[in-house]
């Protein structure tokens, strides 16, 4: 079958096209024919180098697919042949024209939900929806949402109002982001990658105080957010570090009584967030949830994925097709 597969770390041109041998799957496996596969953020640091890979190398890249489940391996039940499933791999596998992964990391897809769909909704939008959970919005308090035009930030755009979300402001990166943000849900959209962003919130926030941060930015921003949250009650939700470690030290959630929450993890949150994937698909068909793909490319073309992910143009999931 054709893989992408990586032989060392490094930049997009490490991401190979060849021909290697197709898993079976094993006991408690089923083996998926792949039709659509995500590309994520998340995992360019694991092919730049920065973190180290799940397996050794070589091996074929990737970790979010949708596909058809084609075999079912013993103790895995043969119930899920046949059906349009989307998983999120614990380890590489998924840019490939089939994989084998554990029956019970699996999700079904509701009818009408196509793959491409369904992979860019099921991690990106549980996520949000966790993180929304999570928050325990009351119905009037503000929200900031930051990166909102992209995946997480794009799904929790369009869920905080219904989950309790009386305001919503949110940051991107160009004009065309900052305008997609703002059919998404947003009321008020600053741009972050000003320098002095966090400083002119004030302006936006006319006197009131931010209540929740949804905080994906990290760096020396989460900081100076502090200052523009409400006092005792205001709470931030960090999930992503898309510019390094936050300059949050103890002390400086002290004196104004706020809290900060971690949320990632391979642990329990990671099973809160496969839990939440079928509530977001069946979202999807419902047409309560709408996907954000940015744009479909061939398998071949993995390294442009990467390119145009890692430049942070995309809007929503790039999707690789093999």
């Amino acid at each position: 079958m054709r893989a992408i597969v990586i032989h060392e770390q490094g930049g997009p041109e490490v991401l190979k096209l060849e021909e290697v041998p197709q898993p079976a799957a094993g006991p408690g496996q089923v083996l998926i024919r792949n039709e659509a596969i995500g590309v994520s953020y998340s995992e360019i640091p694991m092919r730049a180098g920065v973190y180290p890979p799940p397996v050794s190398l070589p091996a074929v890249f990737g970790f979010e697919a949708a596909g058809i489940v084609t075999e079912a391996g013993d103790g895995s039940g043969a119930s899920l042949e046949g059906k349009r499933v989307v998983v999120l791999s614990t380890s590489f596998g998924s840019y490939a024209e089939y994989m084998a992964v554990p029956a019970d990391s699996v999700t079904v897809v509701p009818g009408g939900v196509t793959a491409a769909d369904a992979v860019a909704v099921a991690n990106m939008a549980a996520v949000a929806l966790c993180l929304l959970r999570r928050a325990r919005l009351t119905g009037s308090e503000t929200v900031l949402i930051e990166a909102a035009a992209g995946g997480v930030g794009g799904y929790l755009t369009q869920l905080a109002r219904e989950h309790g979300a009386a305001r919503i402001i949110a940051t991107a990166g160009s004009p065309a982001k900052r305008e997609h943000a703002r059919s998404l849900g947003a009321g008020a959209v600053v741009d972050h990658t000003d320098p002095g962003w966090p400083d002119k919130l004030g302006e936006v926030l006319g006197g009131a105080g931010l209540d929740v941060v949804f905080e994906s930015l990290g760096g020396e921003s989460a900081g100076r957010l502090l200052g523009a949250m409400t006092p005792v009650s205001g709470r931030m939700l960090l999930y992503g570090v898309l510019n390094g470690p936050p300059a949050i030290a103890p002390v400086d959630l002290l004196h104004r009584g706020l809290t900060l929450t971690g949320c990632a993890g391979m642990g329990d949150w990671l099973a809160l967030v496969q839990a939440a994937r079928g509530d977001v698909l069946r979202m999807v068909a419902d047409g309560r949830l709408r996907p954000q793909v940015d744009s479909v490319l061939p398998l071949s073309d993995a390294a442009r994925a990467h390119e145009r992910t890692e430049a942070r143009a995309a809007m929503g999931k790039v999707v690789l097709v093999p």
